[in-house]
């Protein structure tokens, strides 16, 4: 066998185990979209059934006529956004003191920034719990918008770091030489070229922030202040489950992330590799 024909068999064997993969996480995507326009008697029918014969949208109409379901998705939006928002005004300062700046204490900051993210969440959730309500925050926006941020800073500080670290430092200089400061050749010079890591960050953050559930769970108490995913897991009755609601909302839920992802992939893809590697 010549040395051709071994890499096209090679490719071939790839190109087939991707497809197998791209199947297999696809697979209850699509079942989820399909199941949103059946009825709850039909979801569980055997043999199960792609296309419904009873194809209604009465699952969305559901959701999307009820004010309660749409709060849901109100919260989910507005405090996702703040959070990103704030992660990247935070993330940008400190990782350019930390990539421009030698400071004491700068190797011990930087490892207690990696060692936050190395503790698993579920073990802070009591102490969390015990802060808010000491600090009367309990069941309010400002809890889960400052408790997200405690797992969302830690990744955008290392990334923005690694980003502005491939910067050449002779940028700011040059601005200062013109008699600029520090914060003027931040926003005008190293922010419009950063801007890769920056869409890379803020769609990680908002991801984070959209799908967290059990902190939503945890601090908050009224359905006024319940999340997108707190939403689903109240479809689930004490006698019955509105199946195909929870998968409607479910693929309502998943959009703002698709989108994002969608029209900022190849930002996205820039900004997670641009750090990686030193110039």
């Amino acid at each position: 066998m010549s040395k051709t024909t071994g890499r096209n068999i090679g490719k071939i064997i790839v190109i087939i185990m991707l497809l197998i993969g791209a199947v297999y996480a696809g697979f209850p995507v699509v079942w989820m979209f399909l199941c949103s326009f059946k009825p709850n008697t039909e979801i569980f029918a055997y043999p199960p059934t792609f296309i419904s014969d009873t194809f209604s949208l009465n699952a969305y109409r559901s959701i999307l006529t009820n004010s309660e379901k749409i709060r849901f998705f109100l919260n989910s939006y507005f405090v996702s956004s703040v959070v990103t928002i704030l992660t990247l005004f935070v993330s940008v300062l400190s990782a350019y003191s930390f990539s421009r700046f030698e400071f004491k204490l700068k190797k011990t900051l930087n490892m207690l920034i990696i060692s936050v993210q190395a503790v698993p969440p579920i073990t802070l959730l009591i102490p969390y719990f015990g802060l808010i309500v000491a600090l009367k925050l309990y069941n309010t926006y400002w809890a889960l918008i400052f408790t997200y941020m405690v797992f969302t800073l830690p990744y955008a500080i290392i990334m923005m770091t690694g980003y502005f670290n491939t910067l050449p430092k002779e940028l700011d200089e040059a601005v200062m030489i013109d008699g600029g400061s520090r914060l003027l050749a931040l926003w005008k010079v190293l922010i419009p070229i950063s801007i890769p890591g920056m869409i890379s960050v803020g769609m990680y953050t908002f991801m984070q922030a959209w799908n967290e559930y059990l902190f939503a769970l945890t601090l908050t108490k009224t359905i006024e202040m319940r999340t997108v995913p707190i939403g689903i897991q109240q479809l689930m009755g004490q006698h019955s489950y509105e199946w195909n609601e929870m998968m409607a909302m479910s693929i309502l839920g998943c959009l703002p992330v698709l989108l994002l992802f969608l029209f900022f992939q190849r930002y996205f893809i820039e900004g997670m590799t641009a750090g990686s590697v030193k110039s």
